[in-house]
């Protein structure tokens, strides 16, 4: 295995489920750019392949979700998921950015909703080991 791909196999096995949802936006947002720089380039080829790698991510998130346990926001997500699926299948092959333009916007918006959980996560993550921390120090 190259470098590379054995720091990818560790990111991925090393990441939680927040983690890895974070890690498929960023495909989604990385292929996404990929996109536009090919329309912009007239590359259909490149364009295609690199909006098939965002409907990937698209269908992973998707997959991921629960419903049932999600309530609304799961709901929201499936809705939005399906939208921008729909949005850049629609707008392939039409040397427009304009549907690559507003899926990216949407995917740093989100994509900025999970990091600010996972900063409060970790936050929470980090108060409790320090409260665990002072109980030892008294204990001992």
């Amino acid at each position: 295995m190259v470098g590379y791909q054995k720091y990818q196999a560790n990111q991925i096995e090393g990441a939680g489920p927040l983690g890895l949802i974070l890690l498929t936006y960023e495909v989604l947002y990385k292929s996404l750019g990929q996109a536009r720089a090919a329309i912009i380039a007239n590359d259909i080829q490149a364009e295609t392949q690199h909006i098939s790698r965002a409907l990937e991510a698209i269908i992973e998130l998707s997959s991921s979700l629960d419903l049932k346990q999600g309530g609304d926001v799961a709901v929201n997500l499936s809705r939005l998921y399906t939208y921008l699926s729909q949005r850049l299948s629609d707008g392939m092959c039409t040397f427009s950015t304009e549907s690559v333009d507003e899926a990216m916007q949407l995917t740093q918006t989100i994509r900025e909703g999970w990091l600010a959980l996972e900063q409060q996560q970790k936050s929470i993550a980090q108060q409790k080991q320090s409260k665990v921390s002072q109980v030892h120090a008294y204990a001992g």
